[in-house]
């Protein structure tokens, strides 16, 4: 399968990957022929890449960091909370933490883990698909510094429930905020108070859950909020969460941003590394990043045009590319640059 934007989709494309509503809905199944309907649809559900099947890369696997299941009842359960909390009512904590805790099992299971599908999500899912992706990214890091699962299994509760404050807000501040007053710019900040005095309530979560919650905007410099604290004054876990949810803001349709490639938030999440986020947690966190994940398509330095087949783990910006003998995949003769060998050949830049 490969990586398509909406906008490049032809009549009788298959869908290679489920896509899902907000409350985990099946919205368009794995292997659904597309119709001219169905990708009208698709625009107008604000969706701007997805996978679809391709003879030519038939062999290739792009595998998400968790199961679909898992994803889809993680978001479905989170919906249901996020509606008790707007209606004042208390979330099912029991429910969240069998989920969290099937996540967190699933990503220690897995030995090598890269982060290499980029998220397909709806314009009714954005909060709920960012909340479960900032979950993954942030047990994918607290993993990789080694955190006993007890620490692991509360940075995952609190990456899930990093946003919770904002479910008491005018949604339309979140889906406008290229256009917001500086006045309800700052009320779009009270979501890390909000959220805070939330869970500190709720005596089946650790205190340090409402932290997290309170605490993922802050930098070490000092410039963050809601009380702009400084290198020491963060908590660890707080700042795991912090650079996962800036990651995937940055490589998703995030309210009425434009994604950007992966490569470029990698690019970005370094640039800001020693200044706003921990060097060490930023350096670990990109390790298990794709740069260029599976099935997106690219053109090389070469002047070839080839789609990503393969991940190197070793350096995760120098993949595995398969070209073809004409320009937009020709039938004939298949060539593959593993980029790990092929030191002169770059990622000129992705199409699509």
């Amino acid at each position: 399968m490969r990586q398509v934007g909406v906008n490049s989709l032809k009549i009788g494309d298959i869908l290679g990957k489920t896509i899902f509503s907000s409350s985990g809905r099946v919205l368009l199944g794995k292997g659904v022929k597309l119709t001219p309907l169905y990708i009208a649809k698709l625009r107008d559900m604000g969706i701007s890449i997805l996978y679809i099947e391709d003879d030519r890369f038939d062999d290739v696997i792009v595998e998400d960091v968790i199961s679909e299941e898992n994803r889809r009842q993680a978001m479905g359960i989170l919906e249901k909370s996020m509606r008790a909390v707007r209606l004042g009512k208390n979330l099912d904590g029991f429910e969240l933490k069998k989920i969290i805790s099937k996540i967190v099992e699933e990503i220690l299971f897995k030995k090598d883990i890269l982060v290499n599908m980029m998220d397909m999500r709806s314009f009714d899912n954005q909060i709920f698909a960012h909340s479960v992706n900032v979950c993954v990214l942030s047990t994918v890091l607290g993993k990789a510094m080694f955190l006993d699962r007890e620490k692991l299994d509360t940075l995952a509760i609190g990456a899930i429930l990093h946003d919770t404050g904002k479910v008491q807000l005018d949604q339309k501040l979140f889906n406008e905020a290229a256009n917001l007053t500086p006045e309800e710019i700052e009320l779009v900040k009270t979501h890390t108070i909000l959220g805070f005095e939330d869970l500190r309530k709720r005596k089946d979560l650790s205190l340090v859950v409402a932290h997290i919650a309170f605490q993922h905007h802050e930098h070490m410099n000092g410039t963050g909020y809601p009380r702009h604290l400084k290198e020491g004054e963060i908590h660890p876990l707080a700042q795991i969460v912090a650079i996962a949810d800036l990651y995937d803001r940055l490589t998703s349709d995030y309210s009425d941003e434009k994604r950007i490639m992966p490569y470029e938030a990698c690019e970005i999440l370094m640039g800001l590394a020693g200044t706003l986020y921990p060097l060490e947690m930023v350096r670990l966190f990109l390790k298990n990043i794709a740069a260029y994940p599976t099935g997106v398509t690219v053109r090389l330095t070469t002047g070839e045009i080839g789609v990503v087949v393969d991940q190197n783990l070793s350096m995760p910006a120098r993949p595995i590319v398969r070209v073809f003998d004409e320009s937009e995949f020709g039938q004939n003769v298949i060539k593959e640059y593993n980029m790990v060998e092929k030191r002169t050949i770059f990622i000129q830049e992705v199409l699509g």
